[in-house]
């Protein structure tokens, strides 16, 4: 018998290995300190502001390695982490007012590698250092404000369909309307019954008390609740991203709660103060009667107030606001069908719905204005010295007309590109905070103590690989040493493939690959156990390596299945630090079937396949 593997096997082997092993080398490269700044709410800046970066490093005297303009960012490359603490506060000054100038490391990679998208892995807070912050949020407050809602859409509707009620009352969850007679009573559960089908309504008669009872169904609160969270984890994640931070981590924990993970930053006063902001969104109709002359000449109309667009001219609106963001439940980017042009298409609450439908029919054809209103902490100099404070900003994000009545849902046109749509989309989602947060816990990992746990990982993985290989080379001899090899392909593969998906590598992920290492070693002595056990039972070497390969498979496809379930477990239902090892320990596990099974044995076959063998080393 004649071990020897099919040619597409072997190709597959080699193929595996030799993406896997361009898509890890990023990682040996290091990492230069630099900083990232990027436009007022993420929009692109000018290439011009290269000259003007490189003019104040240099007046400063603050060494740089290169400034690059890319994807509408410019990255600036430092030699050391000195020299980059230095230039932020020197470039504060110069940026546009908000820019941002995030703290980052950027791969010293060549331009090859960049041109294949090849990138190294993120690295988690522990090993990069950064700050954690678990935060709370108020669904108790969200079912509140979800009532309060719910109670001045009920008066508004009753007022404009003519029923008569003596009073609305708010109970808990539940809202308690009184009526004069069983008539009114009837008509006004038929009218609120037929608008709010997610309440539950329940009429009380009894000692001459008409009442009506509407409560929030459990399917609601829910929804309520579920609503919060997700438009809270959008407006935290819109919030974050004006830091610039490279690979924020911004995900649910739990029913109520949200981890922010920001690699890089530390400093938590400013992450605070980002969370806590609030901002938020007003319609209003845009003034035609009156000249914009004339109000920037300072002769602004009673009914009327002066606004300023992004590119800084002004925009005359009337102070009547049409709908805020509170009323804003949807929103989209997209393409009018029209006309084919960029479009946002947003969707209203009720109460929101029949006041844009009242307006609009009365303003068909006027423009219409939408105002983002957003408390901001901006950086002034002052005396040489560096000032912040807290200013009101109102700026108009978008100027449209309106073409047609509209209530529930309707579209924003008049955008300049799907970029922009996307953003106002997300504005417009992510303007205000759903419902209250509180910060419970918060820590912050200094880069010094991270580099330690990077050093400590490395050797700890040293280490256990050292006393692996010398057990299985002394024990196992020449096959030994093709599973070292092996080995080693392993930890390329899970290496390459966490860098293709831009896995995050933490200290618990750095675990797993060890765990991975032995459980990979593991598969190997049971192979080679059986081919002893075969060359025993008097098989010959060909017969007793193919034996032992064929029947070890099903006992490793079986340990590493369970183990495999365990990692989609931990990943489901962890967070944090366990979903880091649970992703290392599946990628680990199927590199382990593939290069403990087919790769050494294509080692195995290429060593011993075309040849008479008299013995195995074993």
């Amino acid at each position: 018998m004649i071990n020897r593997f099919p040619v597409w096997k072997n190709v597959i082997v080699v193929v595996v290995l030799l993406v896997s092993l361009l898509y890890a080398l990023p990682n040996m490269f290091s990492q230069d300190p630099s900083i990232d700044i990027s436009g007022p709410r993420g929009t692109a800046v000018a290439p011009a502001l290269a000259d003007t970066v490189k003019s104040a490093l240099g007046t400063a005297g603050i060494a740089f390695k290169s400034v690059e303009h890319k994807q509408g960012k410019l990255l600036v490359r430092f030699p050391t982490s000195d020299s980059q603490l230095k230039a932020q506060d020197v470039l504060a000054p110069v940026l546009p007012d908000g820019s941002t100038a995030a703290l980052t490391t950027l791969p010293d990679l060549p331009a090859w590698l960049v041109a294949i998208g090849a990138k190294p892995m993120y690295l988690g807070l522990d090993l990069r250092g950064g700050i954690h912050v678990l935060i709370d949020v108020d669904m108790e407050a969200a079912v509140d404000q979800a009532v309060d809602r719910y109670s001045g859409d009920m008066r508004t509707l009753l007022r404009d369909r003519k029923v008569r009620y003596l009073t609305l009352t708010q109970t808990g969850t539940a809202l308690d309307i009184k009526f004069a007679d069983a008539e009114s009573l009837a008509q006004g559960e038929k009218v609120l019954a037929d608008e709010f089908r997610s309440l539950a309504f329940n009429r009380s008669e009894e000692g001459g008390s008409f009442l009506l009872r509407a409560t929030l169904t459990p399917a609601e609160v829910k929804q309520i609740k579920k609503f919060a969270l997700e438009q809270n984890i959008t407006t935290l994640r819109n919030r974050v991203n004006a830091l610039g931070v490279a690979e924020p981590i911004i995900q649910q924990q739990g029913e109520r709660r949200i981890v922010v993970q920001l690699p890089g930053v530390q400093d938590p006063s400013r992450l605070k103060e980002l969370l806590g902001a609030t901002a938020t969104l007003e319609y209003r109709l845009v003034d035609t009667e009156h000249g914009v002359e004339d109000a920037v000449a300072g002769r602004v109309p009673a009914g009327s107030k002066l606004y300023k667009d992004r590119q800084g001219q002004p925009v005359l609106l009337k102070k009547r606001v049409i709908i805020t963001g509170n009323q804003i439940t949807d929103a989209t980017s997209g393409v009018d069908q029209r006309s084919g042009a960029p479009a946002v298409f947003v969707g209203l609450d009720s109460q929101g719905a029949r006041r844009m439908r009242d307006v609009t029919t009365e303003n068909v054809g006027k423009p219409m204005a939408v105002v983002f209103i957003e408390n901001r902490t901006v950086t002034r100099v002052a005396d040489g010295q560096q000032v912040k404070r807290k200013v009101l900003v109102e700026e108009v994000i978008s100027v449209a007309n309106i073409l047609e009545p509209f209530g529930r849902r309707f579209q924003t046109t008049g955008i300049d590109s799907p970029a922009e749509a996307r953003d106002l989309a997300l504005l417009l989602r992510s303007g205000a905070l759903a419902a209250p947060i509180e910060i419970i816990e918060e820590r912050t990992i200094g880069p010094s103590l991270g580099q330690a746990n990077v050093d400590r990982g490395v050797r700890s993985m040293i280490v256990g690989m050292a006393g692996v290989v010398i057990f299985v080379v002394a024990y196992y001899r020449m096959m030994g040493v093709l599973a070292v090899v092996s080995l080693l392909f392993n930890f390329i593969v899970i290496v390459g493939a966490m860098s293709i998906i831009q896995a995050t590598l933490t200290l618990p992920g750095i675990a797993g690959i060890v765990l991975t290492i032995g459980m990979a070693v593991d598969a190997n002595v049971l192979i080679y156990e059986r081919i002893r056990e075969e060359l025993r039972l008097g098989n010959s070497p060909h017969g007793a390596i193919h034996a032992g390969f064929e029947r070890a498979f099903t006992t490793i496809l079986d340990s590493n299945l369970t183990t495999l379930i365990a990692a989609v477990i931990l990943f489901s239902f962890g967070s944090g630090p366990v979903r880091g090892f649970a992703v290392t320990l599946f990628i680990g596990i199927l590199s382990t079937l593939f290069t403990a099974v087919t790769g050494t044995r294509a080692l195995v076959n290429l060593l011993y396949g075309g040849r008479r063998l008299a013995r195995v080393s074993v």
